[in-house]
């Protein structure tokens, strides 16, 4: 007999398992689209770092390097530096505007130079001095701390040590002692006055023939296009025209102007601009040559920008074009205008210092904890006797459906705040306040599941997924290691070191340790625009979970300041020997001293004043001369300690 058809069970469809790859995590970060080849994703999940040893190359996992340096006792935060980045980018560079001179039959030659600002530290000096040394690669120093730098590393005679910034009597007679000695120093003028200074130092130091072959003029281009690191980056322009030719030729020393400096910004997005701002430039130096000037050398600046986002457009925190496009161009409006007004071509000079160090470090931290969202699938309880707008907070989450959505919304915003105001005048209790809120988050979380089935979704939830996400802790201090995120709302490309081949279900932004409600990283790359939530990984309290921030190596560790008195990170160079990542130029983070000595503390003033307080204790019977002795070994350990958080 058969049974009827109400009785019979529909079959199981069986759910389709999503499965996840390390290839869908490399996509979802972007990875193969802003690590500009550096970095990737394994088969274990990994993120890694192409390194080079002896022209063979490696894949490094940046989480067994991470194990290896806490095996070693090296705490986290660590600033991750590798060599190996900084040499590919110098060598990209400089053989991209060789090869464009070859192509284009320019006549001149390129000389690449490191403007110390953008990164002051000793490693990044050495590093770029002694690989440099092939290319001629030199420096250029703003301040008289940096050219003492420059003088102390950068030796090679074909090399360029530009002068920039402001100087005095002691800066000058640094640089022109410096020519003597057989260095290719180039005194930038900042300022019409600075051209008489420059005059009586030179005579007085008997270096007038020295200077006469090197001192050239500096000209800031006006802004010529509308682009967010110019604005930031342009300083006023320091000579008009009139001044220029007075400056030059009443001192009588027109012969000395050998170079012509423009400096269009430090990040310039579009191509276009920066063809625009080299035509200006030039034309300028053909017409100082027809004025009279030797010249003979055009430094072009900086500029060059980093595709931080991965997006190659013209977007503040992108790029639309490659290394040897921006190379290509330069060459040829350059040679162009020069062969149109009969004008030898210059020697080129640039200065691009985020280009070169940008993608040399990463910032490596662990998380500490979560607080998920105010999100809940199960329906808090409802109380007895509940005054009237909890009850109509609670009647919304029964007519939920897609067709009201805004409409729920808007309802569930006004009862909230109601309850809000009663709580404000004493009318409601904390539980009764404490339940609205509940059923209210309850309420957004049923409309932002049904949201995502929606093909047109109205205004007013669009935004409502990224208020639904969990904040995720990290061992950092924004203000200290990433200032740029804070200050000027730079995005940097950020993400899990490891768990890779697991699906990130969690929508997050990070929070660092400060007691700083702008120390957040809320802001993050997206090809399209920038995104709001960092899609992250459940977090196992007991287990690391490691991130890090890449493209960090121009500005950050130079800008970085003491915030709640967190300081510098540790630091370790990685770099491959015989096939192995090999530890070196290992420099630790700041303790507690160091930072109170920065802000005019005494540690061993300190202990004894601590000491006199413990001791009063003793003697007022708060403590015992144990506790003291306890009390004062945890003081001295706090002072020599790791100023992050340490497991």
């Amino acid at each position: 007999m058969t049974p009827p058809v109400a009785d019979i069970a529909p079959p199981k469809t069986k759910r389709k398992t999503e499965t996840w790859s390390p290839d869908k995590s490399s996509e979802l970060y972007g990875v193969e689209t802003w690590g500009s080849g550096f970095f990737g994703v394994n088969k274990n999940g990994h993120v890694t770092v192409r390194l080079e040893d002896d022209k063979a190359q490696a894949e490094v996992s940046l989480f067994d390097v991470i194990d290896g340096l806490r095996d070693r006792g090296t705490h986290l935060p660590v600033l991750l530096r590798f060599r190996d980045l900084l040499h590919s980018r110098i060598e990209q560079i400089n053989e991209s505007f060789k090869k464009a001179i070859k192509d284009l039959k320019y006549r001149g030659e390129y000389r690449g130079v490191y403007p110390i600002k953008v990164n002051q530290q000793r490693q990044v000096i050495e590093e770029i001095s002694e690989f440099g040394k092939r290319y001629h690669y030199g420096l250029e120093a703003g301040s008289k701390p940096e050219l003492i730098a420059a003088l102390a590393h950068m030796h090679d005679p074909e090399a360029y040590l530009i002068c920039n910034g402001y100087k005095d009597e002691e800066f000058i007679d640094l640089a022109l002692h410096a020519q003597k000695m057989g260095l290719r120093v180039v005194l930038v003028l900042e300022m019409p006055s600075e051209l008489d200074l420059i005059l009586e130092r030179s005579e007085k130091s008997a270096s007038a023939q020295s200077w006469g072959s090197s001192s050239p003029l500096h000209e800031r281009l006006r802004p010529l296009a509308r682009q967010r690191w110019r604005q930031i980056s342009l300083w006023p322009q320091c000579f008009t025209s009139h001044q220029r030719r007075r400056s030059v030729e009443g001192s009588g020393h027109i012969d000395c102007l050998k170079m012509l400096h423009y400096h269009q910004g430090s990040q310039i997005p579009n191509i276009a601009a920066i063809r625009e701002g080299a035509t200006e430039a030039v034309r300028m130096y053909c017409d100082l040559v027809k004025e009279g000037a030797p010249m003979g050398v055009l430094d072009i600046g900086g500029g060059m920008a980093v595709d931080y986002d991965g997006s190659h457009t013209n977007f503040h925190s992108s790029c639309n074009y490659s290394v040897a496009e921006y190379c290509a161009d330069i060459v040829e409006v350059i040679s162009q205008i020069c062969d149109k007004a009969g004008i030898e071509h210059p020697n080129l000079i640039s200065e691009s210092g985020r280009a070169v160090v940008a993608y040399y470090s990463v910032l490596v931290f662990n998380i500490l904890d979560v607080t998920s969202a105010q999100t809940s699938e199960e329906a808090p309880p409802i109380p007895d006797n509940a005054p009237q707008n909890l009850m109509n907070i609670i009647e919304v989450n029964k007519v939920i459906n897609k067709k009201n959505l805004q409409e729920c919304f808007n309802d569930a915003m006004y009862y909230r705040d109601q309850m809000r105001a009663q709580f404000f005048y004493g009318a409601a209790t904390l539980r009764e306040r404490g339940l609205a809120e509940a059923w209210f988050w309850h309420i957004l979380t049923r409309i932002s599941n049904l949201i995502a089935d929606l093909d047109d979704i109205p205004e007013d939830l669009r935004e409502l997924s990224s208020t639904l996400v969990d904040f995720y802790y990290g061992n950092f201090s924004l203000f200290q290691s990433l200032p740029d995120s804070w200050a000027i709302d730079q995005v940097f490309p950020v993400m899990p070191l490891h768990r890779l081949d697991e699906k990130p279900r969690h929508r997050a932004v990070l929070a660092d340790i400060t007691c700083d409600c702008d120390g957040k990283i809320d802001r993050f790359i997206d090809k399209e625009d920038v995104a709001k939530i960092l899609p992250l990984h459940d977090f196992k309290q007991g287990e690391p979970y490691y991130l890090g921030v890449f493209l960090v190596g121009a500005y950050q560790e130079t800008l970085g300041d003491l915030h709640n008195l967190l300081g510098d990170t540790n630091v370790v160079g990685v770099h491959l020997e015989k096939g192995k990542p090999v530890y070196t130029h290992e420099v630790e983070g700041d303790t507690v001293a160091d930072v109170l000595t920065y802000v005019e503390f005494d540690p061993k003033e300190l202990v004894t004043r601590f000491r006199t307080f413990a001791e009063k204790a003793v003697t007022e019977g708060r403590i015992t001369p144990k506790e003291r002795r306890e009390i004062l070994d945890l003081f001295r350990e706090g002072l020599s300690g790791y100023t992050y958080f340490e497991s």
